[in-house]
């Protein structure tokens, strides 16, 4: 699948440098020609999409290498910075449009169209819709951020090259030329294209949360593993790259389970996330559950009343009473909306205290990481 991947990405930005060669050179022609910047500026975007397929194509290179000493977990996350390189180049791009068109706006030139030009523009849009949706298709296809910003992108140009046209028309009909005001309309729309890019392409490489059903669909599998297992929790998933994801887990077990049946366990977890979700499990962390004092649930459920009397908290696990020792633990998952989440932590710990003096409690401060 790795390979096929890379194929189809390779694939589709070399169409995409082709078929933007293309029409940027045909686009150049026809601007200088009719001495319309707004052409112009279009056929540097053009090549500005050339030029993104083309580190599109190195970033997909990079990624593929393979695990090595110094980068254990492969080399994946390259992609992602393949597209902050995309970004940067659109903005450029959208920036020295923007600043060639206020020029044109101070010192105005009138343009001067053919049939044959608007033609060649006119064809232009079908053809950029047309690879735009064939980009961003096959960007979706094998989870490539790149490509589908290059699709985007060129569905964006067909928009700015059908307003060409526009302006076009009005000139001949009104004579009134919109070329330089149209150019900083085009400008702003590619700014705007490469800082949502940007945005998007900086949240993945800062680590973004997991995806709600991706975060219920593990945890499904995790626990069809065993009916014993009373719950799963604290799902961690690092991203490597796209598709490239290594994850730990906790799960709820008796205390009665013995370390061999915990090995058994947790090895087929493993196996069963790997199976169905491509993902590696790391780690999978153990909570034991009261099975053989009758209190404890009794002593939980006080625990727990007192815990979700506070708004900001949004979850206690891994709840354990030892009656003998008189030691209680359990985690507390304290809401990012929180004020203060050391000062909710700690108000919580205080109140499970009071009302259980003679207990040592352990309380671990956890994070809302996923659903």
């Amino acid at each position: 699948m790795t390979a096929n991947r890379e194929k189809i990405i390779v694939r589709t930005s070399v169409i995409g440098i082709l078929a933007n060669i293309a029409l940027a050179s045909f686009k150049a022609l026809v601007g200088l020609l009719s001495n319309s910047i707004a052409i112009i500026l279009d056929a540097v975007n053009n090549l500005t999409d050339a030029l993104s397929s083309v580190v599109t194509i190195i970033g997909t290179k990079l990624a593929g290498k393979p695990a090595d000493k110094r980068h254990p977990f492969g080399h994946g996350r390259a992609e992602y910075l393949s597209a902050l390189v995309i970004a940067i180049i659109i903005i450029y791009a959208g920036l020295t449009a923007l600043i060639e068109s206020i020029k044109k706006i101070i010192s105005p030139s009138q343009p001067d169209y053919t049939n044959s030009a608007l033609l060649i523009v006119g064809s232009a849009v079908v053809v950029k819709i047309l690879l735009g949706l064939f980009v961003k298709a096959a960007g979706k296809k094998v989870n490539s951020d790149s490509l589908v910003a290059s699709g985007q992108d060129a569905l964006m140009d067909s928009i700015i090259s059908a307003s060409t046209l526009v302006a076009a028309a009005v000139f001949l009909i009104f004579h009134i030329s919109l070329e330089a005001y149209l150019g900083v309309i085009i400008s702003l729309a590619i700014i705007k294209s490469g800082v949502e890019t940007l945005r998007e392409t900086l949240s993945k490489i800062l680590g973004e949360r997991v995806d709600a059903k991706i975060a219920h669909a593990i945890k499904r599998t995790v626990s069809s593993v065993d009916p014993e297992i009373r719950g799963v929790f604290d799902l961690v998933l690092n991203n490597y790259g796209p598709d490239k994801h290594i994850g730990s887990v906790h799960i709820e077990v008796p205390d009665t389970w013995t370390a061999d049946k915990i090995d058994q366990v947790t090895r087929r977890i493993s196996d069963a996330v790997y199976k169905s979700h491509s993902i590696i499990m790391a780690a999978v962390g153990i909570y034991s559950v009261n099975t053989k004092q009758n209190s404890a649930a009794e002593i939980r459920s006080k625990v727990s009343k007192i815990v979700h009397e506070h708004k900001d908290i949004l979850q206690m696990h891994g709840f354990f009473v030892d009656e003998v020792e008189k030691l209680m633990r359990f985690d507390l998952v304290i809401s990012f909306d929180s004020p203060n989440m050391k000062v909710m932590y700690e108000h919580v710990v205080n109140d499970v205290k009071e009302a259980f003096p003679d207990y040592d409690v352990q309380v671990q401060f956890d994070f809302d990481i996923s659903d």
